[in-house]
């Protein structure tokens, strides 16, 4: 029988993901650092649990014994990626998560030869961040094969949940993030800003440090990626004033307290806003002699699309077991996966 373990079940997506495999009749071991709400979560779906630390290499590796694939859920995923993924080498199992993290992409990068040996699949990024942005970026390639620049950008509504906006924080203190020429390099917080168009209406945008900047140069080798996210021109002042506190935000004391305060205000979206909200995403690409081509798709909730994207890829994994080794999500399941996906509806 396969195993899967939800690691970070508990935790705002994590719990959506495991309602969704438990209506999709899959039976996950739910995991996690917080016993009591693991314990109530695991009582209302029947599903058995495990509780552990990741700050212990082998308390990490034992409870992952009899593990086919673990989803981690549990961000940010700086903290977690690395000990649940040296975890998962050692002990053969599937490694994927839903981060959108730069740093993290990189990480798992790293280890692509590591995982290929092992015949494990390591694709971070099955949900919101990157699958979306990830498809059309990769879609884009193969309408404009020799295109040299890339901007992808997205309008996500609902609002974030407390992992989100954990993650949006220790972001901040890292600064804007783009490629240039192959090169990741670091820039200002919204450091350009532009305009894009949804149903007859200009949207303001400002660069954001999105994990496509990583993934999208891995899925197509296009060398200049830029990412943006559709925000309020009022947004953008104040994301520029945040350069000046970026050193205040480099303090684990002060991040801490800013985390803390950001959480206690955060719920993430009912049931019913995330029925009632969803996203847009836009894609360009641009090759040397000024050709261009752009697509731009609709799509459900981010926390929805996530729980079906991250679902579907799981079983994708288990199912026909691809080759070990590091994937982007259009690399595992094919540029238009995310137009198979309930709600998604190609615009352009």
């Amino acid at each position: 029988m396969t195993r899967i373990l939800i690691y970070g079940a508990n935790g705002y997506t994590g719990e959506l993901i495991a309602d969704g495999a438990v209506r999709r009749g899959m039976k996950p071991v739910l995991g996690g650092r917080n016993r009591d709400a693991l314990e109530v979560l695991s009582q209302r779906l029947k599903l058995t649990r495990r509780v552990f630390e990741l700050n212990d290499p082998a308390e990490v590796s034992r409870n992952l014994e009899g593990i086919d694939l673990v989803l981690n859920c549990a961000g940010p995923f700086a903290y977690t990626c690395e000990p649940l993924l040296e975890a998962c080498l050692k002990q053969k199992a599937h490694y994927l998560d839903i981060t959108g993290e730069i740093d993290v992409f990189a990480l798992c990068h790293h280890a692509h030869n590591r995982a290929k040996h092992e015949g494990v699949v390591v694709a971070p990024g099955v949900g919101f961040d990157v699958v979306p942005t990830d498809c059309v970026a990769a879609m884009l390639k193969q309408r404009l094969p020799d295109a040299d620049e890339l901007v992808l950008a997205f309008e996500a509504g609902g609002g974030p949940s407390p992992g989100t906006a954990r993650t949006s924080i220790a972001g901040l203190a890292k600064g804007g993030r783009a490629r240039r020429n192959g090169q990741l390099i670091d820039v200002p917080l919204a450091w350009k800003v532009r305009e894009f168009e949804r149903d007859g209406m200009r949207r303001s945008a400002m660069t954001i440090p999105w994990g496509d900047v990583y993934t999208a140069f891995v899925s197509t080798g296009i060398p200049n990626i830029e990412t943006y996210m559709a925000v309020s021109p009022k947004t953008i002042s104040r994301t520029r004033w945040m350069r000046y506190a970026q050193p205040l935000l480099r303090i684990d004391a002060v991040r801490r307290l800013v985390e803390q305060r950001t959480i206690a205000q955060t719920r993430g979206p009912d049931a019913e806003r995330r029925r009632t909200t969803g996203c847009y995403i836009w894609g360009e690409v641009r090759n040397a002699g000024g050709r261009e081509a752009k697509l731009a798709i609709k799509t459900p909730n981010g926390y929805t699309l996530t729980a079906d994207a991250a679902l579907g890829i799981v079983s994708h994994v288990l199912e026909a077991k691809p080759d070990g080794g590091y994937y982007t999500p259009s690399q595992l399941v094919g540029a238009d996966y995310v137009l198979k996906l309930p709600g998604v509806s190609l615009v352009s």
